[in-house]
């Protein structure tokens, strides 16, 4: 199992696309269980319109936006390392990004730096609207020792998710892919199905079905391949020459009824 990711802000340049050098760098000390992606567009009713028309009389009148909602907890009761004696001086350093500070080229005015929420392969580029920040856990000398911080940042676009590769994944060791059982299935028909050899007839097996069923039923502890529950899994995927684990009982047929005439001559 890989190390755990941990999720970060890190301050951006006011173009929203580089990071700043020798900028604001948090990383959380617990991942949000949750993260919430809204996008929304702007559109207006024109003055004077048709309210009667309906979304026929709306206009698309800007870009959207696309906001991302979480909730970061602090605990330095948890600390093992670094601990210091209050939360907020670890919170302070997420509050930063709602600070304004001076914009790059003009002084005079400012605004908010930029931040970048990544974790592991979610990333979102914008600005904190929004801060709450909810203090609990004191200690005897009235200190906070707890803290959640509920984040709004938000993006004067709509921001598409962008993948690396095709976002296959290899199969693991152990893990194989189930079949599940439909109603009126047998183990034979889902054998065949599968192109595991489950019908047939063979003499060697006492009458009973031939092919590869005996060794999936065996490998899935199957007593009755013609009695399957809905929604049962078997592994089909099973090598022939798979030993009989279980007993099995193959499925009976009627007793083949034999007529024998004879004639005979004598001269």
């Amino acid at each position: 199992m890989g190390e755990l990711v941990k999720a970060q802000l890190i301050e951006l340049k006011q173009d929203f696309q580089s990071e700043k050098d020798g900028g604001q760098r948090v990383a959380v000390q617990f991942n949000p269980e949750t993260l919430k992606v809204t996008f929304a567009n702007q559109i207006v009713q024109p003055q004077g319109g048709d309210q009667a028309a309906g979304n026929s009389g709306r206009q698309f009148v800007g870009a959207g936006t696309t906001k991302l909602a979480l909730t970061l907890w602090f605990d330095v009761t948890a600390m093992t390392e670094d601990a210091v004696d209050d939360v907020r001086r670890l919170t302070q350093k997420v509050i930063y990004f709602m600070t304004p500070v001076p914009a790059e080229g003009d002084a005079t005015k400012l605004a908010p730096p930029g931040v970048r929420f990544i974790w592991g392969s979610f990333l979102f580029d914008g600005m904190v609207e929004g801060l709450e920040e909810s203090l609990e856990y004191f200690s005897p000398a009235g200190k906070p020792l707890r803290a959640n911080l509920t984040l709004t940042l938000s993006q004067q676009k709509i921001l598409e998710a962008k993948f690396e590769g095709e976002g296959k994944v290899p199969a693991r060791p152990g893990h194989k892919p189930l079949n599940s059982a439909k109603a009126g299935d047998s183990l034979q028909s889902m054998a065949g199905a599968g192109g595991k050899g489950g019908f047939g007839f063979s003499a060697s097996v006492g009458g009973g079905l031939g092919g590869g069923w005996q060794a999936i039923a065996s490998a899935n502890g199957i007593e009755d391949p013609l009695r399957l529950s809905p929604g049962q899994l078997i592994d089909l995927d099973v090598k022939a020459g798979a030993g009989f684990g279980a007993a099995i009982s193959a499925p009976s047929l009627p007793s083949p009824r034999i007529s024998v005439g004879a004639t005979l001559a004598f001269d």
